[in-house]
This record gives structure tokens, sequence and C-alpha cells, in this order.
């Protein structure tokens, strides 16, 4: 695959000091005002102001200048204008209004995190002992961006130029509404779903395991349960545990672990998922607000003004 990562994320959001607070109590670091890193992929995340809620940028990682060039090719050929530079290249998703950068980035190296040991049937992972995860105290801090999902008014049309202009590959699909789309090998790393309006649904950061994707939840619920969303639960396509929190702009931000993963293209079949069961294997029933946000019918009717 030319593409190896999903290197960053700008997100337009009206207020941008309120919205940054919310995401260093998320666990991201903050470099400097609105710029963000994670433990293991440096500054993945930035936000910007903007009238109403929205994904401005997405930049992904490739290896080398040939990349570059095969990306160029084929946005030309879908009609899209490049800017190309020795080190990158910037293109503008026609539909949803999203600069997309392919960037020359070393592959990222992976710091193995030990494997939580678990008591089951016949086998004792850890006897005599009490469950490791009990004695952390450390704040949880997101290991590296996973993935964003947004809603387009043509997902096919936004769809195309993700897959035959970028690179990136189908994972698995629901017919008619949405793909599941990677540029690495995490399952997914961008969802596109059809929807009434552009918007930005949430962005999603991983976690050592589903320990810290609790602890991290619940450490965000502390003081403000209002943020809560939808989880703790485990997703049916990609299969991570997941917990979704709500950010003061509007946008939906996701702890996860334990996603599929998919080294070898010739051993994995996209599949076709149908039904809201398909959203989620076990956990509470997603909140109407999850599938279609509370925010969207005032944008559709600019309802939202500067400063909102």
């Amino acid at each position: 695959m030319a593409l190896h990562r999903l290197k960053s994320l700008t997100v337009g959001v009206p207020d941008v000091a309120a919205t940054a607070g919310y995401y260093v109590d998320f666990g991201l670091a903050q470099l400097a005002p609105g710029r963000f890193a994670t433990v293991e992929g440096g500054e993945q995340f930035a936000l910007e102001h903007s009238r109403i809620r929205r994904l401005l940028g997405m930049t992904v990682a490739v290896d080398d200048p040939d990349d570059l060039g095969r990306i160029a090719g084929n946005l030309e050929r879908l009609d899209v204008p490049v800017r190309r530079g020795a080190e990158s290249l910037r293109a503008e998703e026609p539909v949803a209004d999203i600069v997309v950068e392919a960037t020359i980035e070393p592959r990222l190296v992976r710091a193995p995190v030990p494997a939580t040991p678990y008591n089951g049937p016949g086998r004792l992972d850890r006897p005599g002992t009490r469950a490791p995860a009990l004695s952390r105290t450390y704040p949880v801090r997101p290991l590296a961006l996973g993935h964003v999902v947004i809603g387009t008014i043509d997902q096919p049309s936004t769809q195309r130029f993700f897959t035959d202009g970028i690179g990136f590959k189908v994972s698995d699909v629901v017919p008619g509404r949405a793909a599941f789309l990677r540029c690495s090998t995490d399952h997914h790393n961008l969802l596109v779903q059809q929807a009434p309006l552009n918007f930005l649904h949430h962005t999603s950061w991983q976690v050592s395991d589903v320990d810290d994707v609790g602890r991290g939840a619940m450490s965000m619920l502390a003081e403000h349960p209002e943020r809560h969303v939808w989880g703790l639960g485990r997703h049916h396509i990609g299969s991570n545990f997941f917990w979704y929190l709500k950010d003061p702009a509007g946008n939906f931000a996701e702890y996860y672990s334990d996603m599929d993963a998919i080294v070898d293209d010739q051993l994995w079949t996209p599949r076709s998922f149908h039904g809201i069961r398909s959203l989620y294997e076990w956990g509470p029933p997603p909140p109407p607000s999850f599938i279609n946000p509370e925010d969207l019918a005032a944008h559709m009717t600019g309802a939202h003004t500067e400063g909102s």
C-alpha cells in the first residue's frame, strides 16, 4: 500500500479555546494553542476557527515521490486539480470541501504494549494476583489517531475521490449508505457516509486496551456527565471496543482499542452489512443523536451563526 497512515486532521469549530480544553482533558498533548499530539503519532490534530463544526483538512502519509506521482495521476484522471511539491501534494475533495494532503513520511514504529493477562476457563494467565488494570493510576493518553467519520451529500463521489484518487482501500460497506476505507493496516481510517449535509461525525483515538477505553471515558465524565454519547460497547464492523463522547462544538470523539488489522489485502474480503445491528455487537443501543446529531437540523437551516 502506497499510503501507510492517517497522519493528521484539521477541524474547524466556532470556539477554539473551549474545544481545545476538552481535548486536553481527553488526553491529547497541546503543543501550542489549537495544536495537539498523541503519544506515538506526534502532532496529529489541529483546531481552527470555523462558523460551523466541520473537517477542514486531512493528511495521509506515503513512502516516496513515486507514490505522490501515482496519486497526482489518479486525481488528474478524476479532473481534480493538484498542487504538487517535492515532498507533498494537495487537492480538495470537491463535495465535502476537505483539503487532503499526501506527504512523504517515515513509517510509524509502534512500541508493543504488553498484553493484559486475563483468567478464563481452563486458562489462568494471572494466578494469585489481582488484575493489573486495577493499579493503573496514570491518566489515559491516546497513542495515535485512528480514524475519522464524515457525512457527505454525495457519498459515491466522495468515496471515489478517496479510493480512485488518493488510494484508500475499501474494507467493508453498508450498501447505499457508507464505506469503511483504510490507508493503513487498520480496518478503517476513514468512514464516508451519506448525509443530508457535509459534516464531521467523529474522530477516533487508539488507547492500549478496553480498560483504558473505560478509564478514559470515566475520567472525562467525572465532572462533565453531559459529554457522554454512547458506550461502552464493541462494534461489529471493525470489531473494536468503543466509547463516544462529545466536544463543546458537537463533534464526537471516540476512545477505541482492538480493531481488526488487514495486513494482507489478498486475505481480506470486503463484506456488505445491513441494519442497525451491524453497527455494534454488544453494548447499549445507540442513541438517536448518534445516528443523527442534534445540531444537524440547525446547520441545514443556517441557524448557527458566527461564534455560536
